[in-house]
């Protein structure tokens, strides 16, 4: 998973030069810190935070409401309604946001720093994994989406390997206020008995018995390969011990106790 992590680093590199070029077209939202300059004219400069109600309260104007508008389209409407309201002559306004939160987005799991994170413009799972300094080494290759509005039926797994991989971009799905990321811990598989080195390892795709053999170093002088024995949960949950072959496919959690020759 080390490739995985440096890929991520790099992309925050990347989406945050982005997220700097585009913030124009951040939408303002409740929570957002906007500050207000109307040029030559500094008595009229202010720091407001949006309400829920979407508003703002600002000298001679009052209860403005810059719900849903970017920066531009806000800065527009509060020059037009300083020029009809006779306060300014063709006002110079800009809008800049100082503090982003309104739209956030939580990334949880095994990434170097889950948390909530603001987002400033379109943003894909890349994008967040990114801001969340990656994934960490012991990480799976997947990731799992959970959308706001319903996130009982609209639960996605993601293929990040296939991702990184194939380039496949129907697995960075872009993401909206709400959501959580969440990164789970790398598949793993237990064993013991006749092995040289018991303990946990990952499962990688597609592993065999025989590979999960190797991987814990191959057996000992007085284990044997015929009577591979592997304690897997069924899809009740119910603990079931079942013999299993060379060439089986390693499940998530299975338990492989190898067993000691009889000869």
């Amino acid at each position: 998973m080390r490739w995985l992590f440096l890929l991520c680093f790099c992309g925050y590199l990347f989406s945050s030069q982005s997220f700097a070029a585009d913030k124009r077209d951040y939408q303002l939202g409740p929570g957002d810190v906007v500050r207000v300059t109307v040029y030559d004219h500094p008595d009229l400069t202010a720091d407001a935070r949006i309400s829920e109600a979407g508003s703002i309260q600002l000298p001679l104007l009052g209860d403005v409401v810059l719900r849903g508008r970017t920066t531009a389209e806000a800065a527009e409407q509060l020059a037009n309604q300083l020029d009809q309201g006779g306060f300014v002559k063709q006002p110079q306004v800009t809008i800049m946001v100082v503090q982003y939160r309104s739209q956030q987005i939580s990334v949880l799991g095994y990434v170097s720093k889950p948390g909530k994170y603001p987002i400033e413009q379109s943003s894909t799972v890349l994008d967040l994994l990114a801001l969340a300094g990656g994934v960490l080494p012991i990480a799976g290759d997947t990731a799992i989406l959970m959308r706001a509005d319903n996130p009982a039926k609209t639960r996605r797994e993601l293929d990040l390997s296939a991702l990184f991989e194939k380039g496949d971009p129907t697995q960075n799905p872009e993401v909206t206020n709400g959501d959580v990321i969440y990164v789970p811990r790398e598949p793993r598989f237990y064993i013991y008995g006749e092995i040289q080195r018991a303990g946990a390892y990952r499962i990688e795709r597609g592993m065999s018995v025989m590979q999960a053999l190797s991987v814990a170093g191959g057996l000992t002088l007085r284990g044997t390969e015929r009577r591979l024995k592997v304690n897997r949960r069924d899809s009740a949950g119910a603990l079931q011990s079942m013999s299993v072959k060379l060439d089986d496919i390693v499940h998530p959690d299975d338990v492989i106790y190898v067993t000691e020759s009889l000869f």
